[in-house]
């Protein structure tokens, strides 16, 4: 069994095994940019260089410790960055001791969890680092025994001399090595050399998610700690017009209650907060506060009017041109044959298995915030400019997250936590209910496209793209009258080479529903719009779904993923009365193509029998872990193409938990099988590329089967 892990590691711990100096071997990375980051060592740091904190650390005791400086919210990075450093430094993963960095992109760079960026993001500056740790070991066994490098390698924490097979392990070695400079240049191994990269090895954090030992957010208690929670206004922009505590007063352990405002954006929530001894005190209060809101002054939108008015601008606007090749409009007008469609997605929450929570300590010279921080970097930039507090004097700690999905990369609830804390005066947990969380948003965009294309000879010659939906950058105060920028995400490049007449434009859609990233963004819908619309195409061609994609996507790699798709799915040998259906989107720098097939249910509708998933993320480091975010993205996927949606009346969140947004059970899925693409690419993300393609690969097999084209998400398998 892998030994404890200490994984709530305190602020003074962190900064003595920071000071070390002599006494340990202490390499970080000096951030420039992602792509431009120095090796350097504590002792190194002037008062005018760039701020670092190590990465790797090397006791003399041998103990290694090292830093992730992204959080953990199930995706496997916790695993994946102790691979990756313990392959080049040779160490052996049981005696490594992981610990999670405090928000701060001075010193780890950008740190946000998010865009399946962690591993594609740092795994060359992480093996560089590594390998020079490793070097100046070997330079100082070397040195020691008066011998050259050649003759001697590093091992599970151990420098070896070949001849002789005398060794020091590696804490004997850290103060000679703490004198060398920092190798310029270092050899890394070959992918055929590796020994834990590539392999599916089991996850560290497994045994204390399974013994309970593992901190959450929720779990997370500091000294004097008190417990809120908030009634908010459901409509974002409403007001609090008055409220009556009394009977939440009444209730034993409720200390306080007050107005208090979270920010949303660049806008507010009010709401009403009850400070409690218990976190049942406090949500018990909560249920019991009279409230009259003012909600004058905005709309109150419902569902049905957000996408009649997406179709109508559909209808009447061209929109914002993000890219355009030839002249899709003139050629296009000349066609009798077109294929003119509307696709539709739905706004989704988020519903992280962990709901919303967070701890803060405000204190007159210092914020200090402890929870599932997904972006804590972010969120460090975003309390000292809400607060106006010195950067420096703002220090966030990440816990484990139950779940991220984006939602968890905002700054919405660390703001609120601190100005409760701040009115009360004492460190305070924020505990969001699963109804707050549901409802309270920001949600997915619900979006309408509109397709129109038309194929000659076999082949597409022109294909024009329209979207309406909400931008998450206007909430962000990105500049009005540019088109958003992920209107094409999950649209493969090579297509640009292929169809010599495309476009994609934007057209502008508001309301006063907040909108925010949800697992692979724009590229969830998109996915479905573009490659339901390809299919559609290829139909009208008279073609192979998967030959004319093929046909269109001349990429050497894109060409064996479709190769490796068909080959594993029996694409070529399908029989009657089998619904196959293919997709393939690029999301993140990683391309995925999937192949589901379906068959009628006994019962009426269809059932799914089978998902094949090809995932081409270049370099990569444990296939376990890459095998279960695919599986956990097409389960998402599953959810959000047939079971759930969110739906408003009146400018208010109607599903609230999950008894009435249905989630897939473990009876609704169907057999899914991964297959990973060997290559030598730098790395693509792996947590979120997997989740586009299902979508359209499920309706596009419902077509193959019944001849019914679904357009509209989300459908009802059975329904079908």
């Amino acid at each position: 069994m892998p030994q404890t892990i200490n994984t709530d590691f305190s602020r003074r711990n962190f900064l003595k095994i920071a000071g070390l100096g002599g006494t340990a071997l202490c390499l970080g990375l000096s951030f420039i940019s992602e792509a431009n980051a120095e090796i350097i060592k504590p002792h190194n740091v002037s008062a005018n260089s760039f701020e670092m904190n190590p990465w790797i650390i090397i006791e003399t005791s041998g103990k290694v410790t090292i830093v992730n400086h992204r959080s953990e919210m199930g995706q496997g990075s916790y695993q994946s960055v102790p691979q990756i450093v313990a392959e080049e430094l040779e160490v052996d993963l049981e005696n490594i001791n992981v610990i999670f960095a405090q928000g701060n992109k001075e010193k780890y760079g950008n740190q946000i969890t998010g865009g399946s960026s962690t591993i594609r993001g740092s795994y060359k500056n992480l093996l560089k680092l590594s390998a020079t740790a490793r070097e100046m070991l070997i330079t100082a066994a070397a040195t020691k025994w008066g011998v050259s490098n050649d003759v001697c390698y590093a091992s599970s924490g151990h420098v070896y001399h070949k001849p002789t097979g005398k060794k020091f392990h590696y804490g004997e070695l850290v103060e000679d090595a703490n004198k060398l400079a920092a190798p310029k240049e270092v050899k890394l191994k070959k992918r055929s050399e590796y020994r834990l990269i590539g392999k599916p090895l089991h996850r560290k954090d497994s045994p204390m998610k399974t013994d309970g030992s593992l901190i959450f957010g929720l779990d997370k208690r500091v000294e004097g700690m008190l417990f809120a929670a908030v009634e908010r206004n459901p409509r974002l922009r409403g007001k609090v017009k008055s409220f009556d505590d009394s009977e939440a007063r009444k209730i034993k352990g409720v200390r306080d209650v007050f107005t208090i405002t979270m920010k949303v954006h660049n806008t507010n929530r009010e709401g009403i907060a009850v400070v409690a001894d218990t976190t049942w005190a406090a949500l018990e209060g909560k249920k019991a506060l009279k409230i009259v809101w003012d909600d004058s002054g905005f709309e109150h939108i419902s569902t049905a009017d957000i996408y009649t008015r997406q179709l109508d601008l559909l209808q009447k606007e061209e929109g914002l041109s993000f890219k355009k090749i030839g002249d899709p409009d003139s050629v296009l007008k000349d066609k009798n044959n077109k294929l003119d469609v509307v696709y539709q997605t739905p706004y989704q929450s988020h519903f992280a298995m962990e709901p919303i929570n967070c701890v803060a300590h405000y204190q007159d010279n210092k914020i200090e915030i402890w929870g599932p921080i997904q972006a804590p970097d972010w969120i460090r930039d975003a309390i000292s400019a809400d607060f106006k507090m010195p950067k420096e004097n703002v220090i966030v700690n990440m816990t484990f997250l139950g779940g991220g999905f984006g939602r968890k990369a905002f700054t919405d609830y660390p703001n609120e936590a601190v100005a409760i804390s701040k009115k009360i005066k004492a460190p305070v947990q924020v505990v969001w209910s699963r109804e707050d969380d549901a409802t309270q948003g920001p949600f997915r965009p619900g979006i309408t496209y509109r397709a129109e294309g038309t194929v000659e000879n076999g082949a597409i010659t022109v294909a024009k793209f329209r979207m309406a939906g909400q931008n998450i950058g206007h909430w962000q105060s990105e500049e009005r009258g540019k088109p958003n920028g992920s209107t094409t995400e999950g649209f493969l490049a090579p297509y640009f080479d292929s169809i010599k007449n495309i476009s994609f434009s934007d057209i502008p859609f508001e309301t006063p529903i907040p909108v925010l990233w949800w697992r692979s963004v724009y590229a969830s819908t998109n996915g479905f719009a573009f490659e339901s619309f390809i299919d559609e195409l290829a139909h009208q061609a008279g073609k192979d779904a998967l030959e004319f994609r093929k046909e269109h996507l001349k990429e050497e790699r894109v060409q064996n993923l479709l190769d490796k798709a068909a080959e594993v799915s029996g694409w070529k040998s399908r029989k009657k009365n089998e619904g196959f259906g293919l997709a393939i989107t690029e999301c993140f720098k990683t391309t995925v193509a999937q192949v589901v097939k379906v068959s009628k249910n006994a019962e009426g509708g269809v059932k799914i029998d089978k998902v094949w998933a090809v995932m081409d993320c270049g370099w990569y480091v444990n296939p376990d872990i890459i095998h279960a975010q695919v599986e956990g993205s097409i389960i998402m996927a599953l959810g959000a193409a047939t079971m759930h949606e969110q739906t408003f009346t009146n400018g208010m969140a109607d599903k609230q938990n999950f008894y009435n947004y249905i989630m897939p059970r473990i009876y609704d899925i169907p057999l899914i099988e991964v297959h990973i693409m060997e290559n030598g690419e730098d790395a693509g993300g792996v947590g979120e590329p997997a989740l586009p393609p299902f979508a359209p690969a499920l309706t596009n097999a419902i077509f193959d089967l019944t001849g019914k084209r679904i357009r509209k998400l989300p459908f009802a398998l059975s329904e079908v």
